[in-house]
């Protein structure tokens, strides 16, 4: 019972004083070790040394170059005017009569191409205040626009994003990217569907009501220092937004959109034709890790995509970075506190996992899918990134806790690890956007809004919407498979 307890109580300090401000990467291994503390059964400094920073160790040196690559492409992309440049494309296609649609697709467009959400929405935020404001929107939509296009389809179920939410499952399950790709496009049209359905219902009843924009004091974003820590677990450190001088010209469509393609293009033609068709007998010699092909291919293939495509934005804007070299450290320095904050989460994980009483967890979270892991999964990942308000600081505890029994489970059952992927990414995305989540409040704080006025769009569009189309993809999984 005691030892039971010892790993509730950690987690919930963990959450409390995070919330508080004091840094996760403290926070994380002094948690961890007053759990094992409790636990009785382990020196602390042994599970410190040997448990919490290997784990923590391994995600990095897993997962680093995606996040400093990630975060360096979404800066150059922002800083190149390339964001803003596919955001007045949008506007000019659909028109500002469909300003909502404008901001989601504008959203949805530069997150699916790897752009970091924080990025996204300091981008598109000033283009959805100036389309509501012409179209006497209300403003309190914004937000759920916004979280709709940058929070939930393209982080999670789209095949082949590279953000990391869809990364963290690959080397626990030995897939890629692609993992169950027409599941994915199914959860995402449903996301998309229901969200758009949603938010335009919310926009006509608020013409009807005769409810404009609203009297609003426009103030510059203000980022509440408390919420960096969580905020930086999805990628990008926000401290490196702060005031960015604009581009000397702005980029044409094709040039603006082009960096976008290539990720996506790439990443597929990496992984499915490239990489296979090399020689990868090396990956089994003990220098490089004792490995093969199926556990790098989905890392190496977002590598290669997000390498390629910096080089292409840089080439095509070089001349219109106001300073080059800036953007370039500004996106650099931007992935070091994310990785290390989502990696002490992980070494958490794995901390709690070895101590006696987590044997019982674990065989409790089995059972509450019965015979079908697939509900196991999204439970766990589910209730875990709600708690920790991250999406892949949840998924990151789970899989490091529990991904091997999943993966052992899974294959007894005859169940597709790429089924297994895209349910554990779907899942990450939805309760991660409660009211505590750290990218729900930073988007609010950026829309000058209060959870009062916006909070209830986004739980449609970024919680209750993607909980739907879970349960869509573990239905059409459980009888189909993965397809």
């Amino acid at each position: 019972m005691i030892a039971m307890a010892s790993i509730v109580v950690a987690l919930l300090l963990l959450i409390y004083f995070a919330y508080k401000g004091i840094s996760v990467v403290i926070l994380a291994p002094v948690m961890g070790c007053l759990a094992v503390f409790f636990a009785g059964n382990t020196l602390m400094i042994g599970a410190y040394t040997q448990v919490f920073m290997v784990a923590t160790g391994d995600f990095i040196i897993r997962f680093f170059p995606l996040f400093l690559l990630g975060a360096i492409f979404g800066k150059l992309m922002d800083d190149s005017g390339s964001a803003q440049a596919i955001a007045n494309w949008a506007v000019r296609i659909f028109g500002e009569q469909r300003s909502i649609l404008v901001v989601v697709l504008s959203c949805a467009l530069l997150t699916y191409g790897g752009v970091s959400l924080f990025v996204v929405t300091f981008a598109i935020y000033p283009i959805a205040q100036m389309l509501f404001q012409k179209k006497n929107l209300p403003k309190r939509l914004i937000p759920g626009a916004i979280a709709l296009g940058a929070f939930s389809f393209t982080m999670t179920a789209l095949p082949g994003t590279p953000a990391i939410q869809n990364a963290i499952p690959m080397p626990f399950f030995g897939t890629t990217p692609f993992a169950a790709p027409f599941l994915g496009i199914i959860a995402g049209a449903v996301m998309l569907g229901l969200g758009m359905l949603w938010l335009e219902r919310r926009a006509h009843a608020a013409a009807v009501q005769g409810e404009g924009y609203g009297a609003h004091a426009e103030v510059k974003p203000q980022i509440d220092p408390i919420l960096r820590a969580h905020a930086e677990c999805e990628g990008f450190d926000i401290n490196e937004l702060g005031d960015q001088a604009k581009p000397s010209a702005a980029p044409g469509m094709v040039v603006a959109v082009a960096p976008i393609v290539l990720v996506v293009f790439l990443n597929f033609f990496f992984s499915k034709v490239i990489f296979p068709a090399l020689d990868t007998s090396f990956l089994a010699h003990p220098e490089f890790g004792a490995t093969d092909l199926e556990a790098v291919i989905g890392l190496w293939s977002i590598i290669a995509a997000l390498s390629c495509s910096i080089l292409l934005v840089i080439g095509l804007n070089f001349r219109r970075f106001t300073n080059f070299v800036a953007s370039v450290d500004s996106g650099a320095n931007a992935s070091v506190m994310p990785i290390f904050n989502t990696a002490s989460l992980v070494g958490f994980g794995a901390v709690i996992a070895l101590l006696p009483a987590f044997v019982l967890i674990t065989r409790q979270v089995l059972d509450l899918g019965g015979n079908n892991p697939l509900i196991s999964l999204s439970i766990a990942v589910g209730v875990l990134s709600g708690i920790t308000g991250s999406a892949s600081g949840g998924m990151s505890i789970t899989l490091q806790a529990v991904g091997a029994q999943f993966a052992e489970i899974a294959k007894a059952a005859g169940i597709s690890l790429d089924l297994m992927h895209r349910v554990a990414a779907v899942a990450a995305g939805g309760l991660d956007c409660l009211p505590h989540g750290g990218a729900v409040i930073t988007l609010l704080q950026i829309c000058n809004l209060t959870h009062r006025e916006s909070y209830l769009d986004i739980f449609i569009t970024a919680v209750l919407v993607p909980v739907v189309a879970l349960i869509i993809i573990i239905v059409l999984g459980s009888f189909f498979g993965s397809f």
